[in-house]
């Protein structure tokens, strides 16, 4: 649970720092002439993606570095991950979030203060700008819908978790000498920078429920709470449903369309066995009775059938 919290507040540290530098660091720090645009979003794309290699690389020594409760319910969905051990992670792991949360709320409050006396924003409850520091909201083009933000919720995480599945199966074409971290972090650069718009690409729920307690309690009011802005309402369910439901839907389709390939394959050239499912190799209740555990990108999998 400490490797879980670790990892996942790192994670958010890197995260929020990068959305806080581009919305209210650089434009109130005088270190900004003009408005950067699109830059702006590179900076959260590279910030959040950096952000899971160094939370990959801190707790995947010790926890397999679950760090998202939707790559958590993955594994103990297909993996072997133990059940009774997912309440565990999920609350380390949304603990995690809300300190980092809290302590990047200490570091840029002044400039989250002198953002909105510049706007004219006299409470916090109608800054929807510094919000968005700490948790998401869907794009205006939603029009308030909801089931399109789920959706979007529902593919990007179904990508993440896939691609999770595909860079640590090491009967795949699995990155070599530990690279298996930044490679997933590259993952999430890519979700962000090719769906992020839609709904600020939570794909985790601690990420975002995490977070978004803090602000709740810090004066955001409604816009955490039932997530109501200009434009939207009752959205604080969606990065939280929609990033479980894609887990599963991302590990079920790597394995339908992969994995048992790859079964076949291995049971074909003399039954070897697939590596034990996430977690130390001293776990007793991992249901480990095979061979040693492949660690890639800090995250233990059982590449075989559960």
């Amino acid at each position: 649970m400490l490797s879980e919290f670790l990892g996942t507040f790192v994670l958010i540290m890197f995260g929020l720092g990068c959305v806080a530098v581009a919305v209210v660091g650089l434009p109130g720090s005088g270190r900004q002439t003009g408005d950067f645009g699109a830059a702006n979003w590179v900076i959260i794309g590279w910030g959040w993606g950096l952000g899971v290699v160094f939370g990959v690389y801190v707790a995947g020594g010790i926890s397999g570095a679950h760090i998202n409760p939707a790559v958590t319910l993955a594994f103990a969905v297909r993996r072997g991950f133990p059940w009774r051990k997912v309440p565990a992670y999920w609350l380390a792991q949304l603990v995690g979030a809300f300190v980092a949360a809290a302590l990047i709320y200490a570091v840029y409050s002044p400039a989250i203060n002198a953002y909105n006396a510049t706007k004219g924003i006299a409470s916090r409850a109608a800054s929807q700008d510094t919000f968005a520091i700490f948790a998401t909201f869907p794009a205006k083009y939603y029009a308030g819908g909801l089931w399109g933000p789920l959706l979007d919720q529902i593919v990007g995480t179904a990508l993440l978790v896939a691609l999770i599945a595909a860079i640590i199966d090491q009967r795949n074409q699995a990155p070599t000498g530990n690279l298996g971290a930044f490679i997933i972090g590259l993952v999430v650069v890519g979700i962000g920078f090719s769906f992020g718009t839609d709904a600020g690409y939570a794909i985790n729920p601690a990420r975002d429920l995490g977070p978004r307690l803090w602000t709740y309690l810090e004066g955001w009011g409604g816009l955490a709470f039932p997530g109501a802005g200009t434009y939207f309402d009752n959205y604080w369910w969606v990065p939280i449903v929609g990033p479980l439901v894609g887990a599963v839907i991302g590990i079920l389709v790597y394995d339908f369309v992969i994995g048992q390939v790859l079964d076949a394959r291995a049971e074909a050239e003399g039954g070897h066995e697939p590596p034990p499912p996430p977690g130390r190799s001293g776990d007793s209740d991992s249901t480990i009775t095979r061979e040693g555990t492949v660690e890639g990108g800090g995250v233990e999998a059982r590449h075989g059938r559960t």
